[in-house]
């Protein structure tokens, strides 16, 4: 048996279903066991249940004795950095909790929790055993005596940190939109310039445009915003700041993978003991890979989300990562993601190549002109995904023959010489996601009208 929202990343599901107070009370007097922690710092999103669900979580962590610093409103990133920088292993151990449900819709909430360390925490670093503690009802005793509390948070220690890696913006002229999300209270302090500053005010409901900035409708604002400006490009972040994208100066996105040659690139001076790993996911343009091993950067393929990638960035000593997602990790900022953290270097390297009389498309032009791209296809409805995984590979190795290459984790990628296609279940929504790319559309076509047929056909 399983919870429905004990997730393979983070906890995250319905508000009023799948996520209750009950249940956040139920996490909070586990996670202090299974984490072997005494201090967690807790923070929460804007969303309209969040403060709810946070006070309940620390119920529940004092009473299994933990003490709980308070962060109150902030971002995903705010999270990883307070428990980064606390770290002390000759003190009790800290850990964190953000209530958080990201970029999904305002009826959903959850819970990313990270170790000691910042280290991630997902279903099989630990939340499988808060998991199997809360249905076998062996929730830990209450602790002789409660845990204390207090506020925690110093904001402008998190900003002065990132306003010490803040490129020169000189000259760029740019939008960015908070989506009425938690990296609305940082927007005066980090992106003073911009000459647009949308939905900055943070409200649960969204009630300008979803959280989730790859729907190419909650970015019409913004690429609206840009092209009437004249501006040389725009930001959006998700609801929880750890997600980032951008539009160009024509309002048109850009694939989050095709920057990770840029920012590697930018990165190298900052870290020069680092390895020249970069970390990226499965649905990562070829382009983007051929681009990166050009530039003499050693790309690591890992499955889909956040654990695999920041494990695997640490694990190897490299410089950083990116998700198709709009999630980048930094070895700079303690292994983790960080939305902001990504805008302020995009913005850097975009001001420069304006001051030498190039654009931001210009630049991407070499890492995106390669193949032709379907971007990842969502497509609901299909019952048993992993056989439609499985149905998807064997048409698609027929009609383009034995692949090159054959990646079986996280669903399948497959590649050819002048094209690949992969096929994997979410791991977050009850869809099955396709992604392909070809050296030229009528093969791309193809390949994705078989694999469309297979997907949906009856087993």
């Amino acid at each position: 048996m399983r919870l429905k929202a004990f997730k393979t990343y983070d906890i995250r599901g319905v508000y009023g279903q799948d996520i209750t107070e009950a249940l956040a009370y139920k996490i909070g007097r586990c996670l202090p066991t299974v984490l072997d922690a005494g201090i967690f710092g807790v923070g929460r999103d804007a969303r309209l249940s969040s403060r709810a669900l946070a006070e309940a979580l620390t119920r529940g962590l004092l009473e299994a004795g933990a003490s709980v610093g308070h962060l109150g409103l902030c971002t995903t990133p705010m999270t990883y950095f307070f428990n980064a920088i606390n770290h002390d292993p000759t003190k009790p151990r800290i850990a964190t909790v953000m209530v958080t449900a990201s970029h999904n819709p305002p009826e959903y909430n959850g819970f990313k929790v990270s170790k000691p360390g910042a280290l991630p925490c997902g279903y099989d670093q630990g939340l499988r055993e808060v998991e199997r503690m809360i249905l076998a009802d062996a929730i830990p005793p209450a602790a002789p005596h409660g845990g204390d509390e207090h506020h925690a948070w110093d904001k402008k220690r998190y900003v002065d940190w990132m306003r010490q890696r803040k490129p020169d913006l000189s000259g760029l002229r740019f939008a960015i939109d908070c989506s009425d999300g938690a990296t609305g209270i940082l927007a005066a302090d980090l992106f003073g310039e911009a000459e647009a500053v949308l939905n900055a005010t943070p409200n649960g409901a969204f009630p300008h445009h979803g959280p989730d900035p790859l729907q190419a409708e909650n970015r019409a604002r913004l690429a609206q915003a840009v092209r009437d400006g004249g501006l040389d490009l725009g930001v959006m972040f998700d609801g929880d700041g750890d997600r980032v994208v951008f539009v160009d100066a024509s309002g048109a996105f850009v694939p989050p993978d095709a920057l990770l040659p840029l920012l590697a690139e930018d990165l190298r001076a900052l870290s020069p003991e680092a390895e020249p790993v970069v970390v990226h996911d499965v649905r990562t343009s070829r382009g983007t890979i051929e681009a990166l091993r050009e530039r003499g950067f050693k790309p690591r393929m890992v499955k889909v989300g956040a654990a695999f990638a920041k494990t695997a960035l640490r694990e190897a000593g490299g410089l950083c990562g990116g998700e198709v997602a709009g999630h980048y990790y930094f070895r700079a900022f303690h292994w983790n993601d960080s939305g902001i953290l990504a805008a302020l270097r995009v913005l850097g390297i975009a001001a420069r190549a304006k001051r030498a009389g190039r654009t931001l498309a210009d630049l991407l032009k070499p890492i995106t002109g390669r193949y032709v791209s379907s971007g990842e296809i969502n497509l609901p409805g299909v019952e048993d995904r992993p056989a439609a995984v499985a149905r998807v590979e064997a048409a698609v190795r027929a009609l383009m023959g034995p692949p090159e290459q054959a990646i079986d984790y996280d669903g399948v990628r497959l590649d050819w010489a002048d094209a690949w296609l992969g096929a994997r279940p979410s791991n977050t929504e009850p869809v099955l996601r396709l992604a392909a790319e070809a050296r030229d559309a009528a093969t791309l076509e193809r390949l994705l009208a078989v694999a469309k047929e297979a997907a949906r056909a009856h087993a």
